[in-house]
């Protein structure tokens, strides 16, 4: 816990010098985060939660609320003033302790929409976050909200501008394939990873194009060098097969790509085809296109493809699942990106418990059963 306290204390208290506070800013953000853990999502159940957890707070966790604890709207008064800045700050501090990088772990890159955040009556737009997902050790690695006045390819360049990409892949859907990106990837020792679609139409059709004619003859992949994986999977009723084809991007075939995208080394083809598991054949087949500037070993360049989609399923559907994030209707000032950094957190601290056979919501209801869990989800940082 004395890490958290350290990490907390380094947040600069938004509230004026020279008045009397009742509570520390380090005490009320470990109320919340224990709140949190414990299931509450609104301020008035972080209040609830501290006053059935009173004694316990003050005597194992030592905070400072011997007569009382601090009510639903001075904890709301306190998030809206966070500054979220800072407070990110100290989330990517706590989780660079818990995260240890290794050479070509995937870093999958994606933003969500946190759906009721908007205020028609302010004009305040809902408040858009973008991630970083660590594959490998299933944590979050910090988040950017994307500014009223830019867009999502920016934050995503303010976030690669903090995270150190050595050795690591970086994937990004076709929204954030950009050149300048791709260069800052490659710049910080990274690879990366790219969606191609139709917002760069014209290599996306050369790309389509040249594999539909390949894939006509297996001789002609087989001259082209192409390097196949297949992967087959049956569940929840249906079957999947996924083949990853490798081109090696040569001067000689794609001179003008090879100009324009920095550190551009494969074309990756992605083919699936989903269908009822008692079926001979499929239903349903597409083709996804891919840049990289890894080799092209069709096995790894599979892997970081699935890989990215877990952004989805392990941080945006959980948030939205297990934490509520998109029912959440807190609106004022910074609060909801501040509790947007304290959901993030609280996953991160569940996605450790790796022993555990039951999902997240059920985890934070263990930890307000169980003063024993609750203790070793904050202990463990």
């Amino acid at each position: 816990m004395e890490q958290w306290r350290i990490h907390f204390e380094e947040v600069p208290d938004p509230r004026k010098v020279g008045h009397a506070f009742t509570y520390r800013l380090c005490d009320v953000l470990m109320l919340a985060l224990c709140a949190m853990l414990c299931g509450a999502e609104t301020f008035v159940e972080m209040e609830e939660f501290g006053r059935a957890k009173r004694q316990w707070l003050c005597d194992r966790l030592g905070l400072g609320f011997e007569t009382d604890v601090p009510s639903h709207d001075t904890i709301g008064r306190l998030f809206a003033l966070l500054d979220p800045h800072a407070f990110g700050a100290c989330f990517e501090a706590w989780t660079h302790q818990l995260h240890e990088q290794t050479h070509g772990e995937v870093l999958a890159i994606d933003g969500k929409t946190v759906r009721r955040s908007f205020d028609t009556a302010t004009g305040k737009a809902a408040l858009h976050l973008v991630s970083v997902w660590a594959h490998a050790n299933r944590l979050v690695l910090a988040q950017q909200a994307v500014d009223a006045k830019s867009n999502e390819i920016t934050a995503v360049e303010a976030l690669l501008e903090r995270l150190d990409l050595t050795g690591c892949v970086v994937t990004v859907d076709a929204l954030n394939t950009q050149k300048h990106l791709a260069q800052s990837i490659v710049n910080k020792k990274g690879d990366y990873v790219m969606a191609l679609k139709q917002n760069h139409a014209l290599l996306h059709d050369e790309v389509s194009d040249y594999f539909a004619w390949l894939s006509q003859s297996p001789q002609r992949l087989e001259r082209a060098g192409c390097d196949l994986a297949a992967h087959k999977e049956w569940g929840h009723g249906r079957r999947e097969v996924r083949r990853c084809y490798c081109l090696e991007a040569t001067s000689e075939d794609w001179p003008h790509a090879l100009s324009q995208w920095p550190g551009l080394r494969t074309l990756v083809i992605i083919e699936r085809e989903r269908g009822p598991a008692s079926a001979l054949a499929s239903v349903a087949g597409t083709r996804h296109f891919y840049l990289s500037s890894l080799a092209p070993q069709a096995e790894l360049l599979a892997t970081a493809v699935r890989a990215h989609w877990q952004v989805e399923n392990k941080v945006h559907w959980c948030l939205d699942v297990a934490f509520g994030e998109d029912d959440s209707r807190v609106r004022k000032d910074h609060a909801p990106h501040n509790l947007g950094i304290l959901r993030r957190i609280v996953l991160n601290l569940m996605r450790q418990d790796t022993g555990a056979k039951c999902g997240l919501k059920a985890r934070r209801r263990k930890a307000g059963w169980s003063n024993e869990y609750l203790l070793q989800r904050i202990v463990q940082t």
